[in-house]
């Protein structure tokens, strides 16, 4: 069977509204689950994405193995009674289903194929169905933790998972519940969370870009869903791990990008209706995380290869810190907000809405993209060869200009021929990071610029950045030259 399933956090300040929202007029009993776990002593399962435990629910037993999705939303699902007292796992109860069958192959191919506990979980949950436009879902909350060893991590959160309906059903029973209770989405499961617990580890590895493999015959709105799908997991992944509270300068860099696909996307698919205001959202909310990008990626970095430069002219004092943007949140914080969130829940809605085939008459996929990434190519084309007399500004839209058509191009690589569509990358991504340079460099300048009248210290740094800004636009020529020689591989 599939599970369709959103997982929301909730904050220590709401648990007692949701608890009391959720019991509405005739409050339900909660019933405990008491679960363990299992894997191979090398992790096999996590890193296929299976997750198999046995669980104690009230007086009943239960095995279940899940498997992941692709959406974000489903994962495949197989339950098993047990008798009572059950303590090991035995993987042969779910033979002959998808999930089951993976499992097996991974004991069979690995070489040490014990199942072994792990972690364990042990919750007070809550349940109700609603009933909604779309469907009936199921609400459950669960207050609890996860066990591993002498570790142990709070859980407080709360699950929609579609009973019957659409699958947004759940989309939207979750919104309201965001929005109501600033509850915030979270893409680790009980699992996932408890594997981390188990290793020791902090928090889970940042999430990149897949490739997207689109297929010739798609509908451009096909075509779009398989690139959000795409989009949307690199986004939602990293989000939570911002919103969870420990997370690294990468998930944030990570989500940024995502981000940016994202807006390419909808450029490059122009004309396929999409939810009003989504490019916008994700512009604000790439512009509310990049005070945070810029001090990781731009100003730290920077500020010590200034204060290696004074060190190399002989020169006794440190350079002042570059200045924090003013009202500047931590990205946890925004990321928990309802903008972010709605934006995570747009897109989730699009993913799973319908789509159409393509239409009589309609212009073939590949002819359509091969129109749209012409038209980019001949604009950057255009900016590479009067890079050396473009200002900020000119530069600036440059580098978005050399990203966006990097995405649209990785996004359509299966349609083309792929040595060529790598060959054509190559000079382009060459391309994109030393415009990354030079607009970092913008950056800090920009940013020095306001303490030069206060601080003489100041004035030291902007003349070398200016003169590295210098170095770095002469040093950019070859890579321009290259770009502007690339073959174009759209061809219709």
């Amino acid at each position: 069977m599939r599970e369709i399933e959103l997982k929301l956090q909730v904050p220590a300040t709401r648990r007692a509204a949701v608890d009391t929202a959720l019991r509405g007029r005739e409050s339900t009993p909660r019933l405990r689950l008491q679960a363990t776990y299992f894997d191979t002593a090398d992790g096999a399962l996590a890193q296929a994405g299976l997750a198999l435990r046995v669980r104690r629910e009230g007086r009943r037993w239960v095995q279940t193995l899940k498997g992941a999705g692709s959406d974000g939303l489903t994962r495949s699902e197989h339950n098993v009674p047990l008798p009572a007292g059950t303590t090991a796992a035995n993987p042969a109860l779910h033979a002959g289903t998808p999930a089951g069958d993976r499992l097996r192959a991974l004991l069979d191919e690995s070489p040490a194929p014990v199942l072994l506990p792990q972690f364990a979980t042990d919750v007070l949950r809550r349940t109700r169905e609603v009933r909604t436009r779309d469907g009936v879902v199921e609400l459950a909350f669960d207050e609890g933790a996860i066990v591993a060893g002498d570790r142990r991590m709070p859980v407080c959160e709360l699950e929609i998972e579609l009973v019957s309906g659409s699958p947004l059903a759940v989309v939207a029973t979750a919104r309201r519940w965001v929005l109501r209770h600033g509850l915030w989405l979270d893409m680790r499961t009980k699992a996932e969370r408890g594997g981390l617990l188990a290793r020791g580890d902090t928090m889970a590895p940042h999430r990149t870009a897949e490739p997207v493999e689109m297929a010739p015959d798609m509908s451009p709105a096909q075509a779009l869903r398989c690139v959000l799908l795409s989009c949307l997991d690199q986004i939602a992944v990293n989000a939570s791990q911002v919103a969870s509270g420990p997370y690294g300068d990468e998930h944030v860099h990570q989500l940024r990008i995502g981000l940016r696909r994202l807006r390419s996307a909808l450029r490059l698919f122009r004309g396929v209706p999409v939810t009003p205001g989504l490019d916008e959202q994700a512009a604000v909310l790439f512009r509310r995380l990049g005070a945070a990008r810029d001090q990781a990626a731009v100003a730290l970095p920077l500020q010590r290869e200034l204060n290696r430069a004074v060190q190399a002219a002989g020169l006794d004092f440190e350079v002042p810190p570059l200045p924090r943007v003013d009202g500047a949140a931590e990205p946890a914080f925004i990321v928990r907000l309802g903008p972010a969130q709605t934006l995570l829940l747009d897109l989730f809605a699009l993913t799973q809405a319908g789509v159409p085939a393509p239409a009589d008459g309609e212009p073939a996929l590949r002819d359509a993209l091969a129109r749209r990434l012409n038209g980019w190519h001949r604009k950057l084309m255009s900016d590479a060869g009067r890079f050396a007399s473009l200002d900020d500004a000119g530069r600036h839209a440059m580098r978005k200009r050399a990203k966006r058509l990097r995405y649209g191009a990785e996004f359509s690589a299966a349609l083309f021929k792929r040595q060529a569509v790598k060959r054509y990358l190559k000079p382009l991504r060459e391309l994109q990071e030393r415009l990354g340079a030079i607009v970092d460099t913008m950056v800090a300048r920009d940013a020095y610029r306001p303490l030069a009248g206060s601080d003489p210290h100041a004035l030291f740094a902007l003349g070398w950045l200016a003169a590295r800004e210098d170095a770095l636009v002469q040093a950019s020529a070859p890579a321009m030259k290259a770009f502007c020689a690339s073959q174009r591989v759209w061809k219709r």
